[in-house]
């Protein structure tokens, strides 16, 4: 009988029972009176009178229009850099004790964000949000006295400056508490080590000396993991090991493009649950069954705002223009994308996070992830967003009858100079007819989006296909930054990007 998953479940469902419902509208405006309180006398809280805010009215509206937006080149040059010359109350009280360090999916040259131990806290308060939200998902007792594998970044961070560095995964992994120890893996050890497949091949060889319950990372990782550990023990699938995973925990992209790729290394389904922790703060977590969308974490320690994601408020780089109207949860709407703006325990103030999302719920709060605002594609008034592209390509996995994990586009002209969108789909079909592939994604994209089929009937000629083997991005993503952790695969690429990885594919 599992009596400690016994008393954690029963734990669970007591607080449930005593916690009341969140109204999101309220903790909003109380986190932006909190964040002001707190910062008013910090450099940047005195430059844009955070003092005077706070003795408003309407606090949220003069915050809007006194504070600019801020992307992080920025608000960095600005502002940011200060810490690193020693300089303390800049854009939050004291110095930050970590930076994170995050290239995203856009170079290589590392953004340092941030992390304060203000932050720490929301983390790990939102984190305990999520455990006790599964109760919701209706898990058995003994799910609560398994392990957990949480695939990240190296926790091995590096001293500079008195702080220390590391990716977002890691500094959260390197705070966990003490408590938890006993259940994560692969451990502190493993965790160290800074060279993704050395860490793998460890993991592999210490998979059966654990009893994992539960998956942890972003799905491009842990699939590669998962498989090097079906290998490594000539497995039918990662079941035959771990006969008790029965939750996944996916985090910092869309999980709808590995799903089936996913469920092949299973021998059973399993649990997933959607996450979106990014090296700015704990945004949001799935928090019921019913649904694949996430709750924003109104309440902790992040202030959100949404910009209509529509041509007249944003630059061709994915800036935001001055005049973009923001607004707040008492004023989105449904099946509308949003530009995602937040202010943060961190010292981040009206920063464009460079995601875009849509409300599925407004007064539960709850979003999706729609792409990111340097991914929208608009050549010729296409207007492709990243989820647009994803459903598209469901479609092809179905017809096809194969998986498309990853993929990448760019909008160009052609040599007959003609505008094309240009598509290299990571997939495992042999000997594909591309024109066939080519025909079956344009009648998809059409059907996902009606501006993509207005401009396919005038400015945009066609689609090109090319398809390659999936392992060929991650071989990318290794050259151009590195494996594992926070790396995501660029899903819509600049012209002179496009080049490089043209010429990538073309050399290997």
């Amino acid at each position: 009988m599992a009596i400690l998953g016994n008393i954690i479940k029963g734990v669970i469902e007591l607080k449930d029972t005593f916690t009341s419902e969140i109204i999101h509208n309220d903790a909003q405006e109380k986190v932006l009176k909190e964040l002001l309180e707190t910062a008013k006398n910090t450099q940047f809280g005195k430059f844009y009178d955070f003092e005077g805010i706070l003795e408003t009215s309407h606090p949220q509206k003069s915050f809007a229009q006194s504070v600019p937006y801020f992307d992080y080149n920025q608000i960095n040059e600005t502002w940011w850099h200060k810490y690193h010359g020693g300089e303390s109350d800049v854009t939050w009280p004291g110095k930050p004790s970590y930076f994170a360090l995050s290239s995203g999916t856009t170079g290589k040259t590392s953004k340092r964000i941030p992390v304060t131990d203000d932050m720490l806290d929301a983390i790990k308060s939102a984190g305990i949000k999520q455990v006790f939200a599964l109760k919701n998902f209706d898990l058995p007792a003994d799910f609560f006295e398994k392990e957990i594998m949480m695939l990240g970044s190296s926790t091995d961070l590096e001293e500079n400056n008195n702080h220390l560095e590391g990716e977002i995964s890691g500094i959260s992994a390197s705070n966990i508490p003490s408590w938890f120890r006993g259940y994560y893996k692969p451990g502190e050890d493993i965790s160290q080590i800074e060279d993704w497949d050395e860490r793998v091949q460890r993991i592999a060889e210490r998979a059966k000396d654990w009893d994992i319950g539960a998956l942890s990372g972003i799905p491009s990782w842990i699939e590669l993991m998962l498989q090097k550990v079906i290998d490594y023990h000539k497995l039918n699938n990662i079941h035959d090991i771990w006969p008790n995973l029965q939750v996944y925990t996916s985090g910092g992209v869309a999980f709808a493009p590995y799903k089936k790729s996913f469920n092949a290394l299973l021998g059973k389904p399993i649990t997933v649950i959607d996450t979106y922790l990014a090296s700015e703060g704990y945004i949001a977590t799935q928090v019921r069954p019913e649904t694949d969308a996430m709750q924003l974490n109104t309440d902790n320690g992040i202030y959100f705002e949404f910009v209509p994601f529509k041509p007249e408020y944003i630059n061709e780089d994915g800036s935001l223009k001055n005049e973009a109207l923001a607004l707040t949860l008492d004023d989105v709407e449904l099946e509308q994308d949003y530009v995602l703006i937040i202010s943060t325990v961190s010292g981040a103030w009206r920063y464009l996070i460079g995601d875009t999302i849509e409300f599925t719920n407004i007064e539960r709060a709850e979003i999706k992830i729609t792409g990111r605002t340097k991914f929208f594609l608009n050549t010729v008034g296409s207007q492709l967003s990243v989820n647009k592209m994803d459903t598209a390509l469901r479609e092809l996995e179905s017809q096809f009858n194969t998986t498309i994990p990853e993929y990448t586009i760019c909008a160009k002209r052609g040599d007959d100079d003609e505008f094309y969108h240009y598509w290299y789909l990571g997939s495992d079909l042999e000997n594909a007819d591309e024109d066939k592939v080519a025909e079956v994604l344009d009648t998809a994209l059409k059907t996902a989006n009606k501006n993509y089929k207005v401009a396919r009937s005038k400015a945009l000629k066609g689609v090109k296909v090319k398809v390659i083997a999936p392992e060929r991005f991650h071989d990318w993503n290794e050259r151009n930054k590195k494996k594992g952790g926070q790396v995501k695969m660029e899903r819509v690429m600049g012209e002179d990007k496009f080049a490089d990885w043209e010429a990538f594919i073309n050399e290997s």
